[in-house]
């Protein structure tokens, strides 16, 4: 009687061709109230939304402002004054200081600084390197946003397949208790058994729980470099087992994919990934700094001209011809003096920024290379291990599972003994998962490592 109890539980549920005495994960349902997304459909979106990117292209038009600036003269300067009231002190006598309110005053002055040494242009070459530098800023961005983004789409999509794996274990669980219940209600089984099953299944439970967590976490954290809010979400039917997600992520963890490039290649193309791109156009930009410091060695002159008009005094004696004003023109020229010891400093500042921007591109290209060395032998390990999993073990615990299930239906085994087995088939099946998602990253890492797009799997 237990033997049938237990092969009308795990065989009902699969169809007459496919019954191999285990559960089948099954897909599982849309996410009520949930968007649908693919990767690719993410990828788009992030190029557009994601904050990360948007901050970073702001940068670029900072920096293309800031030509703007570099570029210009430097702008004159117009002084317009006025002399509204005059004193005048007299000698010492019975008369007293005398003084009075003045119009028709006026003073207008222009200031014009010269720059000489080419300091215009160096600021336009400057300005024009920083702008070189925001721009490979973005697609360094772009760069690793998108690789966060299929890191975690990725998980999702194999937390969804543990999920899976766990919801068809507790189905069939579900199953050959209600069965064992309705035996021990007809007195064909003691109840200890039917408690025996019951305590043995909640780690089951317990497996549901965290996948569902895990696949929540992921599928927020792939909301959020989206940009959109993981919190506006609709609560889920009290019957189903979805948690509540703002996305409903898609995608296949078994794509066959492989980088299709030698790893030699993949070492030389660093030399363009972002990153280390951004790094040489910074040390460029130091260089072109530093030729604008020593271009302070050449002085700049100021340019002064003015004119003054005055009304005259009353009580100047009278002439053949009365004054009726005097007008003055006057020009200056002045040029600033000991600045060696300022100048000198501003070039040793600009070549120790040089030096150590230059020092910084050589670290982020052997950067980039040790990047794609450790990103390499993670390809290599991850592969390696999903065709262990996907291959003899998988194999090797279904067997297994089998074996002892027969062994249970002739008497040779125990219920707990095939609870044991089930529970290593279905750690075997959500190591499997972790292998193809594992895998399917380390892709997604070595595109990012190398720079070298088309490597990460379409899923």
């Amino acid at each position: 009687m237990r033997a049938l109890v237990l092969a009308l539980a795990l065989l009902a549920p699969l169809p007459a061709a496919a019954q191999q005495n285990r559960p089948q994960p099954a897909a599982l349902p849309n996410a009520q109230g949930a968007r649908t997304l693919t990767l690719a459909e993410a990828e788009r979106r992030l190029m557009e939304r994601n904050l990360a990117v948007v901050a970073a292209q702001r940068g670029v038009d900072a920096a293309r402002a800031q030509r703007l600036i570099a570029s210009s003269r430097p702008p004159p300067t117009v002084s317009v004054g006025n002399t509204f009231a005059e004193f005048r002190e007299l000698r010492s006598g019975p008369q007293p200081p005398r003084g009075r309110f003045l119009d028709s005053n006026v003073t207008v002055g222009l200031s014009v600084l010269i720059e000489l040494g080419g300091k215009r242009e160096l600021r336009t070459r400057l300005a024009e390197e920083n702008i070189g530098v925001a721009e490979a800023q973005v697609l360094d961005a772009l760069r690793l946003q998108l690789l966060q983004l299929r890191q975690s789409f990725i998980a999702a999509l194999g937390a969804r397949a543990n999920f899976e794996v766990a919801l068809a274990n507790r189905a069939s669980l579900d199953r050959t208790e209600a069965l064992l219940r309705r035996q021990v209600q007809d007195g064909a089984l003691p109840e200890g058994d039917l408690l025996r099953f019951q305590a043995s299944r909640l780690p089951f439970e317990a497996e549901v729980t965290s996948a569902a967590i895990a696949y929540a976490a992921a599928v927020a954290q792939v909301a959020a470099l989206l940009a959109l809010d993981a919190a506006n979400t609709a609560p889920p039917p009290r019957a189903s087992a979805l948690p509540a997600v703002a996305l409903d992520l898609r995608g296949r963890l078994d794509t066959a994919a492989e980088p299709g490039v030698p790893r030699e290649a993949l070492v030389e193309a660093v030399q363009s990934r972002a990153d280390v791109v951004a790094a040489l156009r910074q040390a460029q930009a130091a260089g072109v700094n530093t030729n604008l410091a020593e271009a302070g060695r050449w002085r700049d002159v100021t340019l002064n001209g003015g004119w003054d008009r005055s009304r005259l005094s009353q009580d100047q004696p009278e002439s053949s011809r009365a004054l009726i004003a005097n007008n003055q023109f006057t020009f200056s020229l002045s040029v600033p003096i000991f600045t060696d010891r300022i100048v000198r400093g501003g070039i040793g500042v600009a070549q120790g920024q040089q030096a150590q921007a230059e020092a910084q591109a050589q670290a982020a290209l052997l950067q980039a290379r040790a990047d794609v060395a450790a990103a390499w032998t993670g390809y290599e390990q991850s592969r390696a291990l999903l065709r262990l999993y996907t291959g003899a073990a998988l194999t090797r615990a279904e067997q297994a599972y089998r074996s002892t299930e027969q062994a249970f239906l002739a008497g040779g085994r125990n219920l707990l003994d095939v609870l044991d087995a089930l529970r290593t088939l279905n750690a075997t099946r959500v190591a499997a998962n972790n292998a193809r998602a594992a895998y399917l990253a380390s892709l997604a890492t070595l595109e990012a490592a190398s720079g070298v797009s088309g490597i990460s799997p379409r899923l």
